[in-house]
């Protein structure tokens, strides 16, 4: 009979891609995780992975493997959702996963909450990159996601996998203060075609949704400066550098030397829930949702309004 257990260790690596992610979403250490796939190793007479350069990849049979051990747990995690529908009360183990943003503006008030409410119920949140986070929800990875999308970018919809929409996060044009633009209402995108920008790389969505903005209003944007995290964002902005476009979710008071204007038409990005199908009847998971869109309106700068109906 094989360890549901091993299992698991072996379908997070497949999902994760290294002991290490695998270890981290789990909860354990590299070393247990190592452990378990070694115990699995010999409980099936099969070599489950290999050495590749400095990390680890699957045999053809670990993959078949972690692809049963997916259905296994799908199947365990129906039956304790059953058992959790009928106790009725949020408890046991909630996995999310959010983008930086969210994780910083509105998961701490949120896992507060639940944790307040709910003292049966343990939530762990880990922050992934937006375009990682519902394929872990899809893979039975994670429990919830809170991920968010663009008009060029809709956030994908994998089989069974549900959501709702949260809120909508504005997005601000950011300059100096002794910018030209400075103190005004509001900017039409053709008034910038000459501005020296900053933006995160090539890749992540606000960069490319800025790159198609900009080309469709007629000019190519000149990026003089790229950074990941958007407090280094702001920062570089402060600094005098170019300006920036930022959503107001997580991005906190904005320093001395830096003003927010209002692009023409803003920016609008849409944040949302995301589950696999049914797992909503797991009190656990509507409560979370329940608390994250009750919480939006609370969040400083971030919504415009009341959400729109669920999706």
């Amino acid at each position: 009979m094989l360890d549901l257990a091993r299992l698991r260790a072996l379908h997070a690596v497949a999902v994760h891609g290294t002991v290490g992610a695998a270890a981290a979403a789990l909860g354990y250490t590299p070393s247990a995780v190592s452990q378990q796939i070694a115990k699995l190793e010999r409980e099936t007479r099969t070599t489950l992975l290999e050495r590749q350069g400095r990390g680890v990849a699957l045999t053809d049979e670990a993959v078949r493997l972690a692809d049963a051990a997916r259905e296994l747990l799908a199947i365990v995690e129906r039956a304790e959702t059953d058992l959790a529908e009928r106790r009725g009360v949020p408890a046991g183990r909630l996995t999310v996963v959010a983008f930086a943003s969210a994780a910083r503006g509105l998961l701490p008030g949120v896992l507060a909450e639940l944790a307040r409410r709910h003292p049966d119920l343990d939530a762990r949140l880990t922050e992934v990159e937006p375009h990682l986070s519902v394929d872990l929800v899809a893979k039975g990875a994670a429990d919830l996601a809170v991920a968010h999308d663009w008009d060029i970018a809709p956030l994908p919809a994998p089989p069974g996998v549900e959501q709702a929409l949260i809120g909508e996060d504005l997005c601000d044009l950011l300059v100096p203060t002794g910018h030209r633009l400075a103190g005004r209402d509001s900017v039409r995108r053709a008034e910038l075609r000459d501005e020296r920008w900053i933006s995160q790389p090539p890749g992540r969505v606000c960069h490319d949704w800025l790159v198609r903005t900009m080309r469709a209003a007629g000019c190519e944007p000149d990026i003089v400066h790229r950074a990941e995290e958007n407090p280094t964002l702001i920062a570089l902005v402060a600094a005098g550098l170019g300006i920036a476009l930022v959503p107001r979710l997580g991005r906190g008071p904005l320093p001395d030397g830096v003003a927010a204007v209002r692009l023409d038409p803003m920016p609008v990005r849409g944040v949302y829930a995301v589950w696999r199908a049914g797992a909503a009847r797991r009190p656990a998971i509507a409560e979370a949702v329940r608390v994250l869109r009750a919480s939006w309106g609370t969040v400083s700068g971030a919504a415009d309004g009341a959400p729109r109906a669920a999706s």
